[in-house]
């Protein structure tokens, strides 16, 4: 498969191999059971005659034979009202699939009702505005706003479908780093305890029984005065997971006064996104991408 950009139009570009006859393969298995193009995607481009067969307009029940190229036009797309605001944005990784930002702290991923601005997707649909190009803001993963660190964003409808398939089938991996209340004796340890939203609250989260399962493993990096530096992987993604699992075992995140940590060192809860590896979307090799400590948990660390 191969992917390019004409105009304001991405096409992603596949040749179908010599094997096919044998298997009596259609457009639509073809892309579905060969290459994972979801069935919503297909519905959309066949409304619009973006599927193409030999630069034909084409229907998915099409018979194909070995050599065949079908095109799949995807139509350029609004940003769903998101306002395009200039700001500084640290970009790791770009291309025409994906977009990687080390997102600094005091930012939320998203507008919400308390910030309908000064998001990082207002400053994303800014950029990409730049570049001549109009896309819908999809977050692969997220980032609650006082957390820094790696924030995987997919450029196309295809690009987040796939990366959502293999999100499912836990081939993101996510490694956190964490600044924690107290000395943490073990060397590593997992937290296998299930969370649900506190019954009083709109943000709040607590470990219950009824809650939805979650898994957290760390690692303990270094031992300080008072505190410790541990790495964290997760098995599943859940609101405040890594927040409401420390704050759980008794060792509460510095700086998050929501589950129990103390603001005297930091002023937010000291947690960084640092490393993210996944296999790429389109051609499905692996990458992995590392991102430095923050200012202020370095900071604490050095001192």
């Amino acid at each position: 498969m191969r992917k390019e950009q004409t105009g304001k139009n991405q096409v992603l570009r596949f040749t179908v191999p010599p094997d096919v006859q044998d298997a009596e393969k259609n457009v639509r298995s073809f892309l579905r059971e060969d290459h994972g193009i979801s069935r919503s995607l297909l519905v959309e481009l066949k409304h619009v005659k973006g599927i193409r067969l030999n630069g034909a307009s084409t229907y998915l029940d099409h018979s194909l034979q070995a050599g065949d190229v079908i095109e799949l036009h995807l139509p350029e797309e609004e940003s769903e009202n998101i306002v395009p605001e200039p700001m500084p944005l640290q970009i790791v990784f770009e291309d025409e699939d994906i977009l990687i930002v080390n997102k600094p702290s005091n930012l939320c991923v998203h507008p919400t009702l308390l910030h309908p601005d000064g998001t990082l997707a207002n400053g994303v649909i800014h950029h990409w505005r730049l570049q001549g190009i109009s896309r819908k803001f999809r977050a692969v993963n997220r980032l609650d706003k006082d957390t820094s660190g790696l924030v995987l964003i997919a450029k196309s409808q295809f690009s987040h479908q796939q990366l959502a398939t293999v999100q499912r089938q836990n081939g993101i991996t996510r490694y956190y780093e964490a600044l924690v209340h107290g000395q943490v004796k073990e060397e590593g340890g997992t937290i296998d305890a299930p969370i649900m939203r506190k019954a009083d609250s709109l943000m709040e989260r607590v470990v219950h029984e009824s809650g939805q399962w979650a898994r957290t493993h760390y690692t303990v990096l270094e031992r300080y005065n008072g505190f410790t530096h541990v790495r964290i992987k997760l098995d599943t993604g859940r609101t405040h997971q890594i927040r409401v699992h420390m704050s759980h075992i008794g060792h509460p995140l510095l700086g998050d006064d929501l589950y129990g940590g103390e603001r005297t060192l930091i002023s937010r809860q000291a947690l960084h996104s640092r490393i993210l590896s996944f296999p790429h979307p389109r051609h499905k090799e692996e990458l992995s991408f590392t991102t430095p400590l923050p200012d202020d948990m370095s900071c604490l660390i050095r001192q």
